[in-house]
């Protein structure tokens, strides 16, 4: 018995090569056996030439971060457990003691807390810019800013930034330049080729992307990347990562995988429905100003369309409402309650739609000009049907009607 539980464990069985099917394999290890001592002490784990620990690579992730480049327009990445994750992971990376970030005004919450939580208590300082006036920008580099965070649309109000100006700014003043590219997904404009015929090879120094979102698909899954083009900076990213012990599972990264040949479909489906939407919303008087790049009122309108329309083309899933003042955050409230195929949580990017309504004053060092006062609702469009998701938004419309609420 003995030999015989050893022999099932040492098996000398190994599967014949060869073997191709539509999905990659799913590789799940800590451990990686080498064949000699020798082996041991020369793979290289850095450039993915060899495998040497599972949180440094395995063919599943591997193949996942290049198909990434492939969407993204990168040459190196990293894995990371979620998009927050990919956020410090940047951070750590390119920012010290003494030195000075900057952000925008409009910057994905969890980013602002990072920078006002552990980096402060590092010594690292942060500045907040106004995304719309690159001047604002400029003006606020100084002698240790080594890294600006750009996003395009931004977080919850989706102004679009003039981020070929931004980019262009961070370059002349040699400042790394980085972009939370999420809601682009690499599908509405390239983050490392802004201008591919005018000027190519202007875009970002680095593209954080919450893969939780478009690229998973499902909601099911949390991940992140990081990806750069510049050899150097990656060698930065890639060992901050492995000293952090930062990795992904194998059948996330198998989920992923499996949902990327499918992206820009879903991606452009989410698009076509939230522009019927926006459309709607804006016929409704309940709302005092509707968000979405695509709308020729909205934030940045001609910036997106500079980028987005003149490059892939792509407004991704989100829309936000601003209500007419009148109405109470109670009543708002009530509203997104009264919503059944919007279900209420954060998130984005899978099959089914969702609401949030935000306290916009807390998030923002004062009230965008550019934004009309009252309460704001973002949703994150599914890929349900546009007449059905169009009758749930009014029908809770209906609620704000009611006398009994104030």
């Amino acid at each position: 018995m003995a030999q015989q539980i050893t022999e099932l464990i040492h098996h000398p069985y190994v599967p014949p090569q060869g073997f191709e099917a539509p999905q990659p394999g799913v590789y799940k290890a800590s451990t990686v056996f080498f064949p000699t001592v020798a082996a041991m002490r020369s793979r290289e784990w850095k450039d993915k030439s060899a495998y040497t620990y599972g949180l440094h690579g395995t063919p599943t992730t591997y193949a996942l971060e290049e198909r990434l480049c492939t969407l993204e327009g990168g040459l190196q990445c990293v894995l990371v457990p979620s998009g927050l994750a990919a956020v410090a992971t940047v951070a750590m990376s390119v920012l010290k003691t003494g030195d000075e970030l900057l952000i925008p005004d409009n910057v994905y919450g969890p980013n602002k807390a990072f920078a006002e939580g552990e980096l402060k208590a590092w010594g690292i300082t942060h500045r907040v810019y106004d995304p719309m006036d690159a001047d604002d920008l400029d003006s606020k580099i100084g002698p240790a800013t080594r890294l600006v965070w750009v996003e395009a649309a931004g977080s919850v109000t989706l102004e679009f930034p003039d981020l070929i100006a931004l980019v262009r700014i961070c370059k002349r003043r040699g400042v790394t330049v980085a972009l939370d590219n999420t809601w682009g997904c690499g599908l509405a404009f390239k983050p490392f080729d802004l201008l591919p015929h005018d000027e190519p090879g202007l875009g970002v120094d680095i593209s954080a992307h919450a893969l939780t979102k478009y690229p998973s698909g499902g909601g099911d899954v949390l991940m992140g990347s990081v990806m750069t083009r510049d050899a150097g900076l990656h060698l930065r990213l890639k060992l901050t990562h492995m000293r952090l012990g930062l990795g992904v599972g194998a059948n996330d990264a198998e989920a992923v995988l499996r949902a990327l040949p499918s992206v820009a479909l879903r991606y452009r489906a989410h698009d076509l429905t939230t522009r019927e939407l926006a459309q709607w919303c804006q016929m409704q008087p309940e709302f005092a100003q509707v968000l979405h790049p695509a709308l020729p009122e909205s934030p940045g309108h001609a910036q997106w369309k500079r980028l987005c329309i003149n490059g892939v083309g792509g407004a991704a899933g989100l829309l936000s409402v601003v209500f007419d003042a009148g109405f109470t955050q109670s009543k708002v409230d009530a509203f997104c309650d009264a919503l059944k195929l919007f279900r209420l949580g954060y998130s984005w990017g899978g099959p089914i739609s969702l609401v949030v309504p935000y306290d916009l004053a807390s998030m923002r060092t004062d009230w965008p000009k550019h934004l009309a006062q009252g309460c704001v609702v973002r949703f994150a469009v599914g890929l349900e049907a546009f007449e059905d998701l169009r009758e749930d938004l009014a029908q809770a419309l209906q609620v704000l009607r009611s006398p009994a609420l104030s």
